[in-house]
């Protein structure tokens, strides 16, 4: 048998429906849901008849990966728990807003989150901070990365459960080796004591080696008064994130503003 022999030669047999059925089940039970659509595919429209068995076998086979491709990226997405549903696809660049486009198109192939370089997205409330975070998160996932996004607010709170539990290590752990990590609402609360010194450790453990993007309605300029009582570890952690990150500052005016307003607008012409 060469591989030049048609897939003809499996499927035109006395018994062929009960062949198709068997193979089918037996890529199943093999967990490959990805070979058997795609055969099952081929044998209904007769495609297969066209086939080499080598080429037959190359094209079960991609189906195969692609399925777990895809699969895994769709658990990365639900297990991220973005606050948007959003993609760099539907980024809407306005070099005035400080959404540029090559600049973005640039950080989508996600190099910055393998050199472990940090990104700070800052603007007043309704300006995208939020959605264009989830944007690269979701672009991040889309390349087989790991991804966790937390507000400031629900990471203390983790932080604080994982204490009680005795397995605060295992959480800092599972943080560090998180590819990238989104900090949201930064600056929302002050830090001192023992959470200013929890939160140098996330950003020391992922220094240089993982992401972080840390989202925030306060300039950077002000972030040093958000941290008080310990100007050591307030140097260190700014230390770490300003000095070699990406930046966004958007501008502008409330995008969610803008939408309830064409919404009502809307519904008065309706």
């Amino acid at each position: 048998m060469n591989s030049k022999q048609s897939l003809y030669a499996f499927t035109n047999h006395p018994n062929q429906q009960t062949v198709m059925d068997e193979i089918t089940n037996a890529l199943k039970s093999l967990k490959m849901p990805g070979m058997a659509h795609y055969w099952t595919t081929i044998t209904e429209t007769r495609q297969a008849d066209g086939l080499s068995l080598k080429d037959g076998l190359q094209l079960l086979i991609q189906a195969e990966l692609d399925n777990r491709t895809l699969s895994r990226n769709e658990r990365l997405v639900k297990n991220a728990r973005f606050r948007y549903k959003a993609s760099i696809d539907e980024v809407i660049y306005d070099a005035k807003r400080g959404i540029d486009r090559q600049k973005v198109l640039n950080l989508s192939t996600c190099d910055y989150i393998r050199q472990g370089v940090s990104m700070l997205i800052t603007g007043a409330s309704g300006t995208g901070k939020s959605w264009l975070a989830s944007a690269f998160g979701h672009q991040a996932c889309m390349n087989g990365l790991k991804v966790a996004y937390f507000n400031l607010y629900r990471l203390f709170e983790e932080i604080a459960m994982a204490r009680v539990a005795s397995t605060l290590h295992r959480f800092f752990t599972k943080l560090a080796q998180t590819d990238l990590l989104i900090i949201d609402d930064f600056g929302m609360k002050l830090l001192d004591g023992q959470q200013l010194l929890d939160f140098m450790e996330i950003i020391e453990d992922r220094h240089g080696r993982k992401a972080t993007i840390i989202v925030s309605q306060l300039p950077v300029s002000d972030w040093y008064d958000v941290m008080k009582g310990n100007t050591t570890a307030a140097d260190a952690i700014l230390d770490r994130l300003v000095h070699t990150s990406v930046r966004f500052e958007l501008k502008g005016d409330s995008m969610r503003r803008k939408k309830q307003q064409k919404s009502i607008n809307s519904e008065k012409n309706d």
